[in-house]
């Protein structure tokens, strides 16, 4: 039977539901001054969260976190890389954090597109966004208290989160932490310009193969228009 992200993948296309960008988030009159960048944002934000479903492994996460072949896995490892794109876009002032409101909406766009692909009831699908996003903002919270914190407070918020407080094996937290610890170091030495003009991010494997690699990132590809 193939794999549920598979299905979805050969299903969702976020070029054919992702709104026009030029329509996404109302903005001020002081807003509008920018808004050339805030359409170069926009457009790397959405790379930047494709970055997240299209250049995760979720079938490597299933297989070594033991995670069922189900919706709510995939959310919950969107979710982990998602909080990661906004942890390091926070760090680049005003900019960034409208960055991260974009990389959410179409976080959403994404999910609810996702529900009706697998004929989810339109009644039970606004009920469960609901308790997504409820799901969500819990968890940034507690991510954002565990980066902060030594390796146990991290494994604590990923135990509670990631895992639904049901890992009975310590290495795969451990796993999961050290992935985090190098993700993030690894997200600190991308250029913040570059990543606020492409978006473009790649992601360690779970299993690093070249340990030395990790601090070597690719360089960003422009277009005429910078992007």
């Amino acid at each position: 039977m193939a794999l549920l992200v598979r299905v979805l993948r050969n299903q969702t296309s976020i070029s054919q539901w992702v709104p026009v960008c030029s329509q996404l988030v109302s903005v001020s009159p002081t807003q509008r001054q920018w808004s050339s960048t805030s359409q170069k944002i926009k457009i790397a934000a959405l790379r930047m969260y494709t970055s997240c479903v299209e250049k995760t492994d979720f079938e490597e996460f299933f297989l070594r976190c033991q995670m069922p072949d189900t919706f709510n896995s995939w959310f919950l490892i969107t979710l982990l890389h998602v909080w990661m794109c906004l942890v390091r876009m926070k760090q680049e002032g005003r900019t960034g954090k409208y960055m991260c409101r974009i990389i959410v909406h179409f976080m959403w766009e994404d999910v609810e597109q996702r529900g009706r692909v697998m004929g989810v009831n339109s009644y039970i699908l606004k009920k469960n966004m609901a308790l997504m996003t409820n799901n969500f903002y819990a968890a940034i919270l507690g991510y954002d208290e565990g980066i902060l914190s030594d390796d146990h407070g991290l494994a604590a918020a990923l135990w509670r989160t990631f895992f639904n407080q049901k890992c009975e094996d310590p290495r795969q937290l451990e796993l999961l932490v050290e992935y985090v610890r190098k993700q993030m170091q690894y997200l600190d030495s991308m250029n913040g310009e570059d990543l606020l003009l492409t978006g473009e991010v790649r992601w360690r494997p779970l299993v690093e193969k070249n340990p030395q690699s990790i601090l070597k990132p690719h360089a960003p590809t422009y277009n005429d228009e910078g992007l």
